[in-house]
């Protein structure tokens, strides 16, 4: 089951990282790293086109109430979304609860050990003050970068499956998963 989650009032904090909800004035920060080749196609999306496109999407995270902006050093530098997960797709969890995470860091930060240091802080969040029995995480084969992300945070392969990005195309993705009484030994 998916509980309902609202992240417009957290704010967690990481010895070098703020991971709070987006705001209107994150926009440029978010266009600069959205819009460069190779960062969104990780995740299932083409690099921006204009900061309009930027904009729309900015606000579908306010209003969406489930994506944290990921500042470093004052600066917005990626997100990381606590979505539904698929319930048809995975019927044998249906009574438990569950989320699925989603992250994009910009390139200029990718090696530093941000995104495994916002997972964990995630990871501890869902666990310790939402109460969830999993969580979800998923790469497409090709990403070894968020690979080792997952498993750096102790996510273990659940199934393969196919997914469809939101530019047509069709990408090998392993679907892995985290189990509150893993974490917590």
């Amino acid at each position: 089951m998916n509980p309902t989650i609202d992240l417009s009032n957290v704010i967690l904090k990481t010895e070098r990282l703020v991971l709070r909800p987006w705001e209107l004035s994150d926009l440029d920060d978010f266009y600069e790293y959205a819009r460069v080749d190779g960062v969104g196609q990780m995740a299932g999306w083409l690099p921006h086109k204009d900061i309009e496109e930027t904009l729309r999407i900015l606000n579908s995270f306010i209003e969406g109430k489930k994506t944290f902006a990921l500042e470093y050093n004052e600066k917005v530098i990626g997100s990381l979304e606590v979505k539904k997960y698929n319930q048809e797709e995975l019927p044998e969890f249906e009574s438990f609860a569950c989320r699925e995470i989603g992250y994009v860091l910009s390139k200029d930060y990718w090696g530093l050990g941000l995104m495994p240091e916002a997972v964990n802080e995630v990871i501890r969040f869902l666990f310790e003050e939402i109460w969830l029995d999993v969580i979800f995480c998923s790469y497409f084969v090709r990403n070894s970068q968020s690979a080792r992300v997952q498993e750096k945070c102790g996510f273990r392969f659940y199934k393969q499956v196919v997914h469809t990005t939101r530019f047509g195309t069709e990408e090998i993705t392993n679907r892995n998963l985290l189990r509150r009484e893993d974490w917590e030994k």
